[in-house]
Order: structure tokens, then sequence, then C-alpha cells
């Protein structure tokens, strides 16, 4: 089984915290192994294990307790003294009311909680008024491109393993499948089961035709600025009527369901974040590999998302960069750290190289920018870095 260390190690100092330790991520990403990982590490602290209280809610045998005032019973039914006792429950947002039910044990007993989610409610503002800003929060992805090597038992990155990652993500439990067919079949049952519960059923959605003419859409635009009247454009020629404001409707309930990730401009001289004119990028390039309407997918722009979800991975907060004559593909921001990013597919020649590079000629701030693309050979242009795109994935201190 494969640790996810860079989650673990962020989360232990919160072992036995009372603060509500929420993991929130796309389903199938992973949370519940790592919730069951921060057992095993419990178990091996000689935690006895009556004080150990794990609910999955996607669980049948669980079904009768996403009635909170139900789960809440459970647990205080075997809650039997005063030391800590650490909860543990997977897929909350199955529970009506579930703040409900998690503020009441926080308050009245000794205990640790962990909740996971697939649903971005569970990182939205209105968890600090619900959970009275008791609560910290980890965003868990699919598997970086480090994690992959690892769980295939691989010390280097071959051209086949990047090219299988490239189409086909990197959703833990699809590397049990070898075949194509397979993979592709798994990755639909994922895909169905996150529309069908965290959009349709939720959000009452009648016209699944019309959802997925939109997800498609933005699959097939991916790293390019939306624009509502292009995708009203794109439906009228599929014989289609929509209002901008259910446009706007299901890509916050695709957005709310982990799909895909809304990423918003930054003007670079004006120093602040913009609302129009936004970009969507996709959680897993398996799961847009099922779903757009091309054989494969256009490379670059895969590559492109390969860094936006790397660049969440690593932490960063990313925008896309306004300039005064263009823009810049990524602005990634840390405390105390902020770097810019330019991605292409490869520099085959001068004018490549000029547009890429001089993209940057008119920022003149000294932070450190970067062109990352799948050239092997690298070099410093400008004084701007040019960083091979495996070197960067592998990079962790990057």
């Amino acid at each position: 089984m494969l640790i996810r260390e860079k989650y673990l190690k962020k989360i232990r100092e919160f072992y036995d915290s009372d603060l509500i330790k929420i993991l929130v991520g796309i389903r199938r990403c992973g949370k519940s192994i790592i919730l069951k990982q921060i057992i095993e590490e419990l178990r091996r602290r000689k935690v006895d294990e009556k004080h150990i209280i794990y609910v999955n809610f996607e669980f049948i045998e669980f079904e009768k307790l996403t009635d909170y005032k139900e789960l809440n019973k459970y647990v205080k039914d075997r809650i039997q003294d005063e030391k800590l006792y650490y909860l543990f429950f997977d897929e909350i947002q199955n529970v009506e009311n579930f703040e409900k039910v998690i503020n009441s044990l926080r308050a009245s007993e000794k205990v640790s909680i962990f909740i996971t989610g697939s649903n971005s409610r569970l990182l939205s503002e209105e968890l600090s008024t619900v959970l009275s800003g008791r609560y910290v929060s980890f965003k868990i992805n699919p598997l970086s491109y480090t994690e992959v090597l690892e769980l295939l038992g691989k010390e280097k990155s071959t051209d086949e393993i990047f090219e299988n990652y490239l189409k086909w993500g990197s959703l833990p439990n699809r590397f049990e499948f070898t075949q194509e067919e397979s993979i592709k079949n798994y990755l639909y049952g994922v895909f169905d089961s996150i529309i069908l519960r965290d959009v349709v059923e939720r959000l009452k959605i009648r016209d699944i035709a019309l959802f997925n003419l939109i997800l498609q859409y933005i699959i097939d635009t991916i790293g390019r600025e939306f624009s509502a009247e292009n995708i009203i454009n794109f439906l009228k020629n599929e014989g289609r009527d929509i209002s901008t404001l259910t446009i706007y409707s299901y890509l916050d309930a695709l957005c709310k369901a982990l799909l895909i990730r809304k990423v918003y401009r930054y003007d670079i001289h004006g120093r602040a974040v913009l609302k129009t004119l936004n970009k969507y990028y996709v959680t897993d390039l398996g799961i847009a590999q099922i779903k757009n309407n091309r054989t494969d997918m256009d490379k670059s722009y895969s590559i492109e998302n390969v860094v936006y979800n790397e660049l969440i991975i690593k932490g960063y907060d990313v925008y896309t960069g306004k300039t005064k004559k263009g823009e810049i593909d990524f602005v990634a921001t840390k405390p105390n750290k902020k770097i810019y990013i330019q991605v292409a597919f490869s520099i085959p020649n001068e004018e490549t190289k000029d547009r890429e590079f001089g993209a940057y000629n008119i920022i003149k701030d000294n932070y450190p920018k970067y062109v990352i693309t799948l050239d092997r050979l690298t070099y410093e242009y400008n004084g701007i870095k040019h960083v091979n795109l495996i070197d960067f994935l592998l990079d962790d201190e990057f």
C-alpha cells in the first residue's frame, strides 16, 4: 500500500487536537486510505481499539446513520470513559445536517474528529459558521507523479509511465488495471458516481444530457478563457438553448463536485484578483480523457493541466496572470513565495522561444520566472529558467 506521507505529515500534529480535521477531495482520490493509515498509526501508538470509531457512509451497514440524530446516538453509546476517542467519518456529506452532530460531539465529549468529503462545501467559508471555526482542512488530490512512481515501484520516470499518467490520470485504484478498456470502465464508474451522487441528486438536475454537453465543452477548452457567450453558441449548434444563469449554476455544481477547478485571473500590474474571464482545469486527466470529444486530448493543454494540478499539490494558490500586453499561464503563491510559470509542449525554434520567454518582458519585478516544457535540454534565457516538466514534477522543493 502506498503511504501518502505528503498528507500524513501535515495531519499528524493534529491527531490529538480537538480541531475538526477535514479531508476533502474528488471521489476515489484516496481520502479513505489516508483515514485508514491514520488509524493504523494510532494502533501502532497502542491506542485502544474501542477508542477508535470509524463510519463510512457509503457502506450499507451504516445507512441509518445518515440521520444525524442516529449518528449522534451511535457514537455516544460507544463512548464509555473519559479518555480520548478518535472519530472517523468517511464521506460525511451524505449526512444531512452533519455539522450539528459534529459540533455536539466536540462540545460534549473528549474526542478527536476526522471527516472526509467529496464536496467543496467542506472547504467553503460557511464552515467557519456551522463548525464554529474550529477546524483545519486538507485538500487531498489524486496521486502526484512521484506517488505514481512509488506506487509502481519505479525509481525513475520512463516515457511509457509518463504517457500513461498524462492520458489516464492518477486516481489510485485505476492503477489496478493495465488494459485501456478496463481503465476506461473504471473511470466511467467513478464519473457516474460523481455525477449521480454529488451533482444530479443533490441539485435535482433533470437534463443530464445538457449537463454532459457543458462538461465536454469545458474539457475541450481546458486552459482557455471561459466565455458564457461562446458556450451558448456551442450549445445552439447542438440544438440546445440555455440561459447564462443556468450555465453558471452547472459550472458551480461541477466545481462543488471537485471535477473541475476554477482559476481566477490575477492582474500582475494592478496586484488584484479579477473575477472575469476565468479558466477551468480538470482535477484528474483520466476523467477528462473519457469525456472529451476527440480520440486523444490536446497534449499542450494536458501538460498545462498537469502543471496546474502539481502546483496545487505543492501547496500553491494558483492564478492565471494578466499583463498589459497578454498573459502568463500561472502566478503561484505561498506565504513569502511567489513564482511565474509559462507552459509549452516544447520550444522547437526561435519564434517559440521568443513568444514563451518574451511573455515576461513586461514584468519588472524580481520573482522567479520559469518556462516548463517536455524538452530534455534545459537552459536559462534572460534570467528566466527553462525547466523540464518531469524534473518539475519530481522536485518536491520547487
